[in-house]
């Protein structure tokens, strides 16, 4: 399972969460095998440009995610998520990868239904 978080910095699992994925300046992958991590990537955000963040989606998309875990996202990526069939989990207490990875294997963070938590896009 493949796992992403939008991230600040380069620091791994250690990494302090992005409030927003589409501003993060990193994606975090984690790739988990019965519950452990067995590798960590970290890839630049290649940004996105306006017309419902469609690029932003695709950007994510390419990188061949299981979920997608994020502190905030508009409802037109939201569903553009939902639509390519991408799990997307919310976690605004988090402060690092790590500490949501954790939330995320004990099952305790939201599953989005399709709906963002911003309205500016």
């Amino acid at each position: 399972m493949r796992i992403i978080f939008p991230t600040d910095e380069d620091m791994g699992y250690l990494s302090k969460r992005g409030a927003h994925f589409g501003k993060a300046k990193f994606y975090t992958i984690i790739t988990l095998e019965d519950n452990e991590i067995v590798k960590v990537d970290v890839e630049v955000n290649q940004g996105h440009t306006s017309g419902a963040c469609t690029n932003a989606v695709s950007n994510i998309m390419s990188l061949n995610p299981s979920a997608l875990i994020v502190s905030g996202i508009g409802g037109s990526p939201a569903q553009g998520f939902k639509k390519a069939g991408l799990d997307l989990f919310f976690d605004s207490k988090s402060k690092t990868v790590k500490d949501s990875l954790d939330m995320f294997i004990a099952n305790k963070l939201e599953k989005s239904s399709g709906e963002g938590t911003c309205s500016s896009h």
